[in-house]
């Protein structure tokens, strides 16, 4: 089990630099885990790339289902004080800040592609394992 943020799932469905290394990771850790807040943050993602004629609206739909198809009963609320103890001692949004958090909670990683997480948490942040 690990903790991913939103862009390694936008990552996996998402044609980019780092797909095939979101697919390898899906593989080889099949059980991922997030805060509820991903799917606001992967709804905006999916509407930036409908905004910019790169993903048609069907698809959009067809890729969020089947995102909430992987990710269902692995979404988890996470409690305030913790994720602002770690805006407090970063410089990382609270947004960022419920990864880390639920990551921390669980006692697992969270693998991020995200620098600023990945300098601020390293004790529980990792990127994308190389491909």
């Amino acid at each position: 089990m690990i903790v991913v943020d939103t862009n390694i799932i936008a990552y996996l469905y998402l044609e980019s630099e780092f797909t095939i290394r979101a697919e390898a990771l899906l593989l080889g850790d099949p059980v991922w885990v997030v805060p509820t807040l991903w799917r606001s943050e992967f709804r905006n993602i999916l509407a930036g790339a409908i905004r910019r004629d790169a993903l048609g609206f069907e698809d959009a739909c067809r890729i969020v289902v089947e995102a909430e198809g992987l990710l269902a009963g692995n979404e988890h609320d996470v409690a305030s004080r913790p994720v602002l103890q770690l805006v407090r001692d970063s410089d990382c949004s609270a947004y960022d800040c419920e990864f880390a958090s639920l990551a921390a909670q669980l006692g697992v990683r969270l693998v991020t592609m995200d620098r600023k997480l990945l300098n601020a948490f390293p004790e529980l942040a990792q990127p994308l394992p190389a491909g």
